[in-house]
């Protein structure tokens, strides 16, 4: 029987998305994710994101064999609440893979706590520009020559740009098989917004003694937030169970079958690692 595997997306980026590195997954994992987090009125986003971890694990909850064990990964937002969700139910993870979602500890995380009182951080952040973030476009066409002429998302790989557009900027007319249709954004801007500003500025110092299952990190060469944020406490817990991956810090999207490998690479240590404690 294959392990599972949750995984969990970036902000603004609905799990579809991501279709291509679950594909190279497949054979070994059965793949589980939540379409969108947030949008559930039961866990709505609130500081340190509390109900969004609480969203996370009632999924695994309902999925996981009684007594098993599962891997939690995630992107960014997605790696904050897989490793958040361990740190609540360590006896349901085997291990968390985090990618791009640097640690954020010291000095950095009073910073994060005062931006935020403050509103610094809406400027600080990409949370200025969700406020404004373009919600419709006459057509599938239409909604692909908007980002495929922006620079970032046009050093997307195909296959996930596509995915996002079929996913993330769906047909608001209920038609199969319509390509000249209106299509809206999916993942509410409004949530988005309020996911950035709500950013846990605690998860350092709870996890400064160590994570209570073992856990791995994979980061982009070119990621502005690994720079900000950097990653004196992020390796402290994760050790050698690290890897890059050339890129932004939307890496998966520009490299997803590097990113599918590196994610296989490190699942594979994390599994030797346990096997050397049992």
């Amino acid at each position: 029987m294959k392990d599972i595997l949750h995984f969990s997306h970036a902000n603004g980026f609905p799990a579809s998305t991501y279709r291509t590195i679950f594909a190279e997954l497949a054979d070994d994992y059965d793949i589980r994710a939540i379409e969108c987090f947030g949008h559930d009125p039961r866990f709505p986003v609130t500081r340190d994101w509390p109900h969004l971890v609480e969203q996370l694990l009632e999924d695994i909850g309902k999925t996981r064999p009684e007594g098993a064990k599962v891997w939690l990964a995630g992107h960014s937002l997605g790696g904050y609440l897989s490793l958040m969700a361990a740190l609540k139910r360590p006896h349901w993870v085997k291990g968390v893979v985090m990618l791009d979602s640097p640690i954020i500890a010291g000095w950095r995380s009073s910073l994060l706590r005062m931006s935020q009182w403050t509103g610094l951080d809406t400027r600080l952040s990409p949370a200025a520009v969700t406020k404004k973030r373009r919600m419709h476009w006459a057509n599938r066409e239409d909604a692909w020559r908007h980002f495929h002429s922006k620079p970032a998302f046009a050093r997307w790989d195909e296959r996930m740009l596509s995915d996002y557009i079929d996913f993330g900027i769906p047909s608001n007319i209920n038609t199969s098989g319509v390509a000249n249709c209106p299509r809206a954004l999916a993942f509410d801007r409004e949530v988005e917004f309020r996911i950035y500003k709500t950013l846990p500025h605690t998860l350092g110092a709870r996890v400064a003694h160590g994570a209570p299952v073992p856990v791995g990190f994979i980061a982009g060469t070119e990621s502005r937030e690994v720079r900000q944020v950097g990653l004196e406490m992020t390796r402290r817990i994760v050790g050698e169970r690290f890897e890059w991956i050339e890129g932004s810090h939307l890496f998966p999207m520009e490299h997803p079958v590097e990113t599918a490998r590196a994610l296989q690479s490190i699942l594979n240590r994390l599994r030797l690692d346990l096997d050397q404690v049992e």
